[in-house]
């Protein structure tokens, strides 16, 4: 078994220990997926170094974040294609559903496994998991060394910046300086030897949960959408390869018109991590088109998401806003609003406004909104509710509720962005927005077909 060594700059020790004889377990949580996986390769880099078995352990979270069927459905899907793709390495999959923290410290118990590798999220419910892990680990006699891996971005978070950066302008040239030391081809994961199925009590998932298993966990009665695109990571690398041989020449101008399809399609394969985003920047820089507003997408503004969430621990409340952005708002809270939503009116797209119902549509119906009238869509609500507050709280229900992709730092960075000035510049003031970046409907008029897309989503 030939290893090439991870780079110790993505590697961070939650839990100091010495070393002792037992299996490594990989908790997988963010990057579900076997290939181009800096956490998988460094569970497999300590085996080796210590003569050990290994596994990878999933923990199914019950009521994630506002999650509903379909997001688990393609959750699911991908973790059965990724548990074969296992096998072949004889690496055994272990299902645990519950508190993650709790359950996978209580299998590093059970097994007597000496070390815990785990992936990296910048999102609280993530730190909480690993907290709770590392505190009962410590707490039991399972003392044992564990080690979390940024195997989701191309530069580790800890690394590409010390501190929450103002915006893309200020990260891009530490980016563009740490990306050589960075953006690096994945070494193979290695078969392992055929005692790792066996060190194990191991039993193929079967499946994992049913249908009904599913509106349990979720807590919801929703149906899955009636077309989920395909999911795992061979379906990931074929959206992949699709986009690079008919998408990528024309994305820097098709991006911003929903009518043209003109986006990657990579965001939910990203969230759900069937695919690496170093990957993705490896195969397009080795295209023979330019990449530039493709890399810049991915890499700058993706990981200033990361950057956000990873150094404020409030990404999803208006104190997180810049000062000028909270003061302005607060300055026209109590302006007249000439519509006022529910929440439930939202959901359902039942607004004045029949391009904001078409968004709304297009995310109820495939699970996915345009990048374009996502920013419209948030900033909306902004204009059609009560308070900032409110109109942040209501975003990320309906992004976490309804995207495959939502739940996650981009998210709330965009979120952030459209109502609150994150990572922008103040602009003339207006009622309602103060100083926040304002869109309109004839603003949209003027960019796209709006009643082609209208229509589309009718």
């Amino acid at each position: 078994m030939m290893l090439m060594p991870v780079n110790p700059l993505r590697v961070r020790t939650l839990l100091d220990a010495a070393g002792k004889k037992g299996p490594v377990i990989y908790w997988m949580s963010r990057d579900q997926r076997v290939h181009d996986n800096w956490a998988l390769l460094y569970a497999q880099e300590l085996a080796k170094s210590r003569n050990a078995p290994m596994a990878v352990a999933f923990c199914l979270a019950p009521r994630f974040l506002d999650a509903r069927a379909p997001q688990y459905h393609f959750m699911l899907d991908g973790l059965r294609e990724l548990e074969s793709s296992l096998l072949a390495l004889n690496i055994p999959f272990l299902m645990l559903s519950g508190d993650p923290g709790r359950e996978v410290a209580r299998l590093a118990g059970e097994c007597g496994a000496g070390a815990l590798v785990t992936d990296f999220s910048p999102l609280r419910q993530g730190r909480q998991w690993r907290s709770r892990a590392a505190k009962e680990l410590a707490g039991s006699g399972n003392h044992i060394p564990f080690y979390e891996v940024d195997a989701h971005n191309i530069l580790p978070c800890w690394n590409a910046s010390p501190k929450q950066e103002w915006a893309a302008y200020s990260f891009r040239p530490k980016v563009r300086r740490l990306l050589p030391a960075f953006l690096e081809e994945f070494p193979l994961p290695a078969k392992m030897p055929e005692s790792s199925l066996l060190a194990f009590d191991f039993d193929p998932a079967g499946g994992g949960p049913d249908e009904e298993s599913i509106t349990k966990i979720t807590g919801t009665q929703s149906a899955p959408l009636a077309a989920l695109p395909p999911c795992g990571e061979h379906a990931a690398t074929s959206v992949l390869k699709d986009f690079l041989i008919s998408g990528l020449a024309g994305y820097a101008t098709r991006r911003n018109d929903p009518n043209l399809d003109g986006q990657s399609g990579l965001s939910p394969y990203l969230h759900f991590g069937q695919i690496s985003a170093q990957r993705i920047a490896l195969e397009a820089l080795k295209s023979e088109i330019d990449a530039g507003a493709f890399l810049e997408e991915l890499i700058v503004r993706r990981e200033l998401a990361e950057n956000f969430c990873f150094y404020n621990a409030g990404y999803d409340e208006v104190g997180a806003y810049p000062d000028w952005a909270k003061k302005s708002l607060a300055e026209h809270q109590s302006d007249s609003r000439e519509y006022i939503y529910t929440r439930q009116e939202l959901e359902e797209g039942r607004t004045h406004d029949e391009l904001w119902n078409a968004a709304e549509r297009q995310m109820l119906l495939s699970g996915r909104m345009h990048g374009y009238l996502r920013m419209y869509w948030a900033k909306k609500i902004l204009e059609w509710t009560a308070s900032p507050a409110m109109a942040l709280q209501y975003a990320i229900y309906l992004n976490d509720s309804h995207e495959l992709d939502g739940r996650d730092p981009n998210g709330y960075a965009g979120i952030a962005w459209s109502q609150g000035g994150l990572h922008d510049r103040a602009w003339k003031e207006r009622a309602i927005f103060g100083k926040v970046r304002y869109m309109s409907y004839n603003g949209a008029k003027g960019k796209f077909d709006i009643q082609a897309y209208i229509d589309r989503w009718s």
